[in-house]
């Protein structure tokens, strides 16, 4: 079998879990960014390039990894290249960006997987295989907490793509759709509220979001103190109020067990990993030309709905949402069975 090439973009915080994911799979693995590579060369010992147009000459498939309001020009120059493309959660700042990635790829026949990992999460694969069996979703919760991450950085930036909700509520926006369906209604809030589209560091948010079947989920995320441990629940109610799924377990020990003071992921192994089960997901429906669990649409509906809750937040309301105007977006790209 030919070595996959694999070329990431970027040498942030997550990279690293995304390069031993693919040497957990033997994956040729190249990398250009512009700063912080030599210490991931070092640490993995992958090949640095210079320039964007040498990463897309030596690569099969490229991993965007970088700030989010960059991911339209390298997915672009990606997708132009007749590379496909894995691109990091948010797909874009905002739907229309998303959308246009996503027509891209769909015009140039060319693959693009968003990087949703929580759908990789053994706990939230359980959660998905309960309501598979038949039974129907009432009311859901989801959390997601961890230490903020660094200050001054361009996560608390909203013009940079940066926001609590927008990078890391996503996952659990993206697990309520997963989950319960499409959404009808966004309701968010924030505390302590930005300034000047700064946000204050810690924070937190809450999101609610009603969907089309009646079920109603409720989320909430904190960036927290430095020292805090990276944690995440998640909950399912039948329309009798008897619980469908939990975790963790009332019984269990604490759900930040295993996960160092001040973590920014969850503690993990490569071998087991979720971002390893992502990427081998992957590669396997390249390969087979076969769908993966994570579509396009995905990526672009994730974002409409991070978008409509920091709408809900300036309004200082509920605000209405309908799939058909991310539909409408989108031309030639996957939509939803």
């Amino acid at each position: 079998m030919t070595q996959l090439r694999i070329g990431l973009i970027g040498a942030g915080g997550i990279a690293g879990v995304h390069i031993a994911g693919w040497q957990q799979l033997g994956a040729q693995l190249s990398i250009y960014s512009r700063s912080g590579a030599a210490q991931l060369v070092q640490q993995y010992g992958i090949a640095e390039v210079s320039t964007l147009e040498e990463l897309l000459a030596a690569s099969d498939m490229v991993s965007i990894l970088t700030p989010t309001t960059t991911h339209l020009h390298y997915a672009m120059a990606t997708i132009a290249a007749g590379k496909d493309v894995i691109c990091e959660k948010p797909l874009a700042e905002n739907a229309a960006r998303a959308a246009e990635i996503a027509n891209a790829a769909a015009a140039a026949g060319v693959r693009l997987f968003p990087a949703h990992v929580v759908r990789f999460f053994p706990e939230y694969v359980a959660a998905h295989k309960a309501l598979d069996a038949g039974a129907s979703p009432s009311v859901l919760r989801l959390s997601r907490a961890s230490a903020a991450p660094a200050a001054s950085s361009w996560f608390f930036n909203e013009s940079l793509g940066g926001g609590i909700i927008r990078d890391q509520m996503i996952h659990d926006i993206d697990q309520a759709r997963w989950l319960a369906g499409e959404v009808q209604r966004v309701h968010a809030a924030q505390n302590p509220p930005s300034i000047d589209g700064i946000l204050p560091r810690p924070v937190s948010a809450t999101v609610v979001l009603t969907h089309v079947n009646g079920a109603v989920s409720h989320l909430s995320g904190e960036w927290g103190p430095d020292g805090q441990p990276f944690s995440t629940s998640i909950s399912i109610e039948a329309p009798d109020g008897s619980s469908l799924y939990s975790w963790p377990d009332v019984a269990a020990t604490d759900p930040a067990a295993g996960n160092t003071p001040g973590d920014y992921l969850p503690a993990q192994t490569p071998a087991s990993s979720p971002y390893t089960l992502q990427v081998a997901e992957f590669a396997a429906a390249r390969a087979s030309g076969e769908a993966s669990r994570v579509t396009p649409y995905d990526g672009v509906m994730a974002v409409a709905l991070a978008e409509a809750a920091y709408a809900s937040i300036a309004l200082g309301a509920p605000v209405e949402f309908s799939s058909e105007d991310v539909l409408a977006l989108l031309v030639g790209a996957d939509q939803p069975a």
